[in-house]
């Protein structure tokens, strides 16, 4: 099931986007996008549930995450520490 959700736009605007090439489903599509990222960002919905949202797989979602300076991965200082040293512990039990 769905749930379809409605942008109003005045004629004016919706006349000067198409004279663009911004067709009603461009309008639509985009418009996912663009709040997909902001979820995301936003940290409000999950990397594969913004790909969903956005319409795109969740590789075509990371390169537009990308192109828009969102970083797919951001972890605080702590959490980075925490990633090294799991990476240093495996490195070293890998050696043996």
């Amino acid at each position: 099931m769905t749930v379809k959700a409605v942008i109003d736009l005045p004629e004016d605007l919706y006349q000067t986007l198409s004279s663009h090439g911004f067709s009603k489903e461009v309008i639509s599509k985009e418009s996912k996008k663009l709040l997909a990222l902001k979820c995301f960002s936003n940290k409000i919905l999950s990397l594969g549930k913004s790909a969903e949202l956005s319409g795109l797989s969740i590789w075509d979602f990371v390169e537009f995450l990308s192109e828009n300076n969102v970083a797919v991965i951001d972890y605080g200082e702590e959490q980075l520490y925490r990633e090294f040293k799991s990476a240093e512990k495996l490195r070293k039990a890998l050696k043996k």
